[in-house]
């Protein structure tokens, strides 16, 4: 009888002392984020995998971005590199206009030439604001038409507080130059997630370019103004930024054990402050919070019908991976249910979306992801209904 009762109690304090660890992690990560006192007017840090907020403060204050604005611009490079309308090997000529440019800079000089990957190279580790305005001129035909281009892809990804006016952050004579922290973690994500190759760059220290001019060549050393990537494991990138205006900003990202993540800190008072309230968020993120993945992009999801079709059933395959950010010590028990359309009418086209799958956490949706046609499928010609109905009455 003594054994039982003491065994009993054994468990009982087993189980009780797990459910406290369990809840006081939470509680843990829930203090970590009221003690992360960030100094910056504005801040915000997000998983960059699925965009998940895991901390804010201030994330939507319209404030000045300086140099940060440099994301959009090489954005916008790759995009154009993307597309085919420009290539790395590209050559670009300087213009006067661009060679003006004051603040960080390579010392470009009029009708210098460069090429296109020189220049991405000098605005992703130097902030090169004359690189940033010769490119813009490159891709657009002036400054100006190219930030028409910043201010339209802006609109497109849903930054509902941000306004261009130039292609470097540069201190304008208006307050029209404005972006918020959550509109920099915006095109921070698509920029570091949809163009990976940017950290060929980004996670660069030091690099030299040479210039070339009338008066021959002379080589430029390059140091990157990131100084994360020397205080943190696992940096990988991304853009600093300062003007008098601005004060100090940073969008800087990280990866570890598969966690992406982006913190952003506008208007910190002083420029040692912001790398350490990056490197505090960072710390944070990856103490409290892990990925899970249920499904890779392309994973085949099942089937539906296809009526009057070559083939009578089509494939489906899930669009973008099925990745989800939950708290470390939580249960990782996500449910997945696959609704598929019943039926879909030849022709087929590949990539249209005949299902999707919903994800649920604890009871609660955390997700919807569509689900393509993983090929073509073309109407069947008379011949081809005719074998069929033949085939089927013979079975």
């Amino acid at each position: 009888m003594n054994k039982k009762i003491l065994i009993f109690l054994m468990l009982s304090i087993f189980i009780f002392s797990s459910s406290f660890t369990i809840f006081a992690n939470e509680q843990q990560a829930e203090q970590q984020t009221e003690n992360l006192d960030v100094l910056a007017k504005s801040a915000i840090l997000i998983e960059a995998t699925t965009g998940k907020v895991l901390y804010e403060k201030n994330p939507d204050e319209k404030l000045p971005p300086a140099s940060v604005t440099k994301v959009m611009t090489l954005y916008l490079i790759y995009e154009a590199i993307d597309s085919g309308k420009i290539k790395w090997e590209d050559t670009v000529t300087v213009s006067e206009y661009a060679a003006s440019m004051g603040g960080s800079q390579i010392f470009l000089e009029p009708m210098e030439k460069q090429d296109v990957k020189t220049l991405t190279k000098s605005i992703a580790i130097a902030s090169a604001n004359d690189a940033a305005v010769a490119m813009a001129e490159h891709i657009a035909g002036s400054e100006q038409e190219f930030v028409k281009l910043m201010n339209e892809k802006a609109k497109e990804l849903g930054m509902e507080n941000t306004n261009f006016e130039n292609a470097c952050g540069l201190d304008t004579d208006t307050v029209n130059h404005y972006m918020s922290a959550r509109d920099i973690a915006i095109i921070s994500r698509e920029l570091m997630t949809k163009y990976p190759d940017v950290k060929e760059f980004t996670t660069k220290w030091q690099d030299t370019i040479t210039h070339k001019t009338r008066k021959g060549e002379t080589e430029f050393g390059l140091t990157n103004t990131n100084k994360l990537l020397k205080m943190y494991d696992g940096a990988t990138g991304l853009k600093t930024g300062s003007t008098k205006k601005a004060l100090y900003c940073l969008s800087g990202s990280a990866e570890r054990n598969g966690l992406s993540i982006i913190a952003v800190v506008m208007a910190s008072p002083d420029p040692k402050v912001r790398f350490q309230e990056v490197a505090k968020m960072f710390d944070y993120g990856f103490a409290n919070y892990q990925v899970v993945q249920c499904d890779e992009q392309g994973k085949n999801m099942g089937y539906t019908n296809v009526y009057k079709g070559e083939k009578p059933t089509v494939n489906g395959i899930i669009e973008k991976p099925a990745s989800f950010v939950i708290k470390k010590g939580a249960s990782t028990d996500i449910q997945k249910d696959i609704q598929m359309i019943e039926g879909v009418k030849a022709p087929v086209i590949k990539g249209t979306k005949i299902g999707e799958a919903i994800y649920t956490y604890e009871g609660n949706e955390i997700g919807r992801i569509d689900i393509l046609a993983e090929e073509d499928i073309k109407k069947a010609s008379l011949n081809d209904m005719l074998k069929r109905l033949i085939i089927d009455w013979v079975v």
